[in-house]
């Protein structure tokens, strides 16, 4: 079944800027180029070539999954080979999107994620997926429950945690600045939990990022995170001076070839928004350079900002050029 064709009229307005979640994986980039074209015989090289680096799996299956014309084509590709396992674990995640975006229902987004993830046992994507739709539409035991299934497939899965401190931050916007806040509390045990190589270091400033923006939204702090006290206390500070030392320690792909985590431009732009916003500007120009191109909407849209406008107004701050 081929995608229906574009719709007639006016083009809509194109957003000044496009994030692309691709991030630098320009593998993922070109399989994606080839799906939106029906060539999903390129997305099926990828995956198979993927293997079970879960990470990176997790993180070109969401990305594909969210080509508009993904459902369509993947249809395609499993009834051409219904032997296939990573189409339907893609068709799910591309259900999840649907759902999350009000187009298709969401029970019919987990009965797709169950039925991959009962094809793949070992394989935590069906429930990354399950994981980013409830994050949205379900309830906190839910969310918690299927945080675990993916915990207990890949211990360090590095999106799911992210998921989790996002849903954990939400929990009580009207304790205001509560140092002993469950959201920090499971951050650091995470951090600690995880090898020291892991990215999951750097959760402990994903926890602070996201707990800004529930009490800004909330009116607890200023709309500007720069204004805000949220990054001067001594607890912020010995968790963004931790972090930026394990970013020099083993953060930075440009000194360990392979070392590179398909999602570390994520971490990259928590990081730099945590120092401009705690004023250190060389330290934030230093991760400036390396995001490069590689802007991500998280944390420069917190509370609610236009986020290439404030990646923007902080690099040229930090890099002296404003």
């Amino acid at each position: 079944m081929s995608p229906p064709p574009p719709p007639l009229g006016r083009p809509r307005k194109k957003a000044a800027h496009s994030f692309d979640p691709a991030l630098d994986d320009t593998a993922l980039v070109t399989a994606r180029t080839a799906l939106a074209q029906g060539r999903w015989t390129e997305v099926r090289a990828l995956l198979a070539a993927t293997g079970e680096d879960w990470d990176r799996r997790g993180h070109r299956v969401m990305g594909l999954a969210q080509e508009p014309t993904a459902a369509a084509w993947v249809g395609d590709w499993r009834l051409a080979e219904p032997e296939s396992t990573d189409a339907p674990v893609l068709l799910a995640c591309a259900a999840v999107y649907r759902a999350v975006a009000g187009r298709t229902r969401p029970d019919k987004a987990r009965d797709a994620c169950m039925e991959a993830a009962a094809l793949v046992p070992r394989d935590p994507t069906p429930w990354l997926g399950l994981l980013l739709l409830e994050r949205e539409l379900g309830r906190e035991e839910d969310v918690v429950r299927l945080f675990d299934e993916v915990r207990l497939r890949h211990p360090a899965h590095h999106h799911a945690h992210h998921l989790m401190v996002a849903r954990l931050a939400e929990r009580r916007a009207d304790a205001g600045q509560d140092p002993l806040h469950e959201v920090y509390d499971f951050a650091a045990w995470a951090a600690e939990q995880a090898p020291p190589a892991s990215p999951l270091a750097v959760l402990p400033v994903i926890a602070h990022a996201e707990r800004y923006r529930v009490l800004a939204r909330a009116g607890v702090e200023p709309p500007d995170p720069k204004a805000s006290g949220h990054w001067a206390g001594r607890r912020a500070r010995l968790v963004m001076k931790a972090a930026f030392d394990w970013w020099l320690e083993w953060g930075d792909p440009h000194d360990r070839a392979g070392a590179a985590h398909p999602r570390g431009r994520i971490d990259l732009n928590f990081l730099a928004h945590a120092k401009y916003c705690e004023g250190r500007p060389a330290e934030a120009a230093a991760l400036f350079h390396r995001i490069g191109q590689h802007v991500t909407p998280a944390p420069w849209s917190y509370p609610d900002r236009e986020p290439y406008e404030a990646f923007r107004a902080a690099r040229s701050a930090a890099l002296g050029t404003a």
